[in-house]
């Protein structure tokens, strides 16, 4: 009671903001992401279904003819008994039909779609992939983009372990190349969280989305929910605002075995990072209320931590509570993400974690401020 009394009304607020940050932080850690720092991987029991299923890889493609030629071969390549690639090019300027065409008579197991015209009223490419999806001849889905690649050739495996009479959807982990700068290390730090968020709200339950570098999902489930009508006229959602419509605790399950995450190129200048970033934000606002809700909660208590504890060290009020706070949230980040980190094979990302977080939680809400006064513009 003696340190309350001389205290402030001011700075005993302050405190209390720093706290109420802090424990609800704690909670966030301590009841969802523990879920997948210690989550025991478990598989459909396959022994008793005769025949593997058949798969169908989805991409859709426009000018991506570099891409193609160092990852297709990859997905052709895959150790799988009965499955296709279909590659939906859509109106492509390159040389991304040619080289379909050439690989077309070597690989029977390659479907190519070519879409010639534009059709400016769809925007992005929720149109093509629709139309990848709908030509796909199998009901289990593998979504990915052509500046993708998978770990390995036991990609289609190890996801299609999981399905069983129950289980509609898959979530991926689609972990970026590791390059030399900060700006790859923003990049990789931001895809580790965001990862670390949507499959640990998928083990507690309450799946909200995936990444379209490594889905899936049943053809039959696109086809009950109209695929992607409900929200055409956003440019991004193919893969976030799908399973956040679709999704439930009862037919979504995860796949984080190393050998099943698909790696694709990140962006190499900020200008290009900020462009992806504002387009994928844009999709936050469709999302369920209730989803909204714990998303914003966590990130702006996030942000809220960072700024009552610089803000306290600063005017040095009772530095030795703030201090211990800090350390009572660095304890749980370590000893979360540490798990996090090596099971998503990224245990270097660690070190940098301290340090990258507080630039993390000022720039994500820069960049959506931008996205709310200029609209990204549709996909390319």
């Amino acid at each position: 009671m003696s340190i309350l009394t001389e205290i402030s009304t001011t700075s005993l607020v302050l405190l209390a903001i720093l706290a109420f940050a802090t424990f609800t932080q704690l909670i966030y850690y301590w009841l969802v992401f523990v879920r997948l720092a210690f989550y025991k991987r478990s598989v459909a029991n396959v022994s008793d279904r005769g025949k593997p299923p058949g798969v169908s890889i989805v991409m859709s493609a426009r000018d991506e003819y570099h891409h193609l030629v160092k990852n297709l071969p990859a997905l052709l390549a895959q150790d799988y008994p009965d499955f296709e690639v279909v590659v939906v090019n859509h109106t492509s300027s390159d040389e991304t039909a040619s080289l379909l065409k050439e690989l077309a008579p070597f690989h029977p197991n390659l479907k190519v779609v070519n879409i010639e015209q534009e059709l400016n009223f769809f925007k992005g490419k929720k149109f093509p992939l629709s139309i990848g999806i709908k030509s796909a001849k199998n009901d289990l889905l593998l979504l990915t983009d052509a500046d993708c690649k998978p770990a390995s050739n036991q990609w289609i495996k190890h996801v299609v372990q999981h399905y069983d009479t129950k289980t509609e959807v898959v979530l991926g982990y689609g972990p970026y190349d590791k390059q030399k700068g900060l700006l790859n290390l923003l990049i990789r730090y931001e895809t580790f969280i965001v990862a670390m968020q949507y499959l640990s709200y998928a083990l507690a339950g309450i799946p909200y989305m995936g990444v379209g570098r490594n889905l899936s999902y049943r053809k039959s489930l696109f086809i009950k929910n109209k695929g992607f009508t409900s929200h055409y006229r956003i440019s991004s959602g193919d893969d976030d605002l799908f399973i956040n419509k679709v999704a439930n605790r009862r037919n979504t399950t995860i796949e984080i075995y190393p050998e099943s995450f698909v790696y694709s190129e990140p962006k190499t200048t900020f200008t290009g990072y900020f462009r992806q970033k504002r387009r994928h934000l844009t999709t936050g606002k469709y999302y369920k209320a209730k989803f909204k809700w714990l998303l914003g909660l966590f990130s702006f208590t996030q942000t809220l931590f960072w700024v009552m504890f610089i803000l306290l060290l600063s005017l040095n009020i009772q530095p030795i509570l703030v201090l211990s706070l800090f350390l009572l949230k660095l304890t749980t980040n370590l000893i979360i993400q540490k798990k996090v980190a090596s099971r998503l094979g990224e245990p270097h990302l660690l070190l940098f974690s301290l340090a990258i977080e507080p630039v993390y939680v000022i720039l994500i809400p820069a960049i959506t401020l931008l996205s709310s006064i200029n609209q990204p513009k549709a996909w390319k």
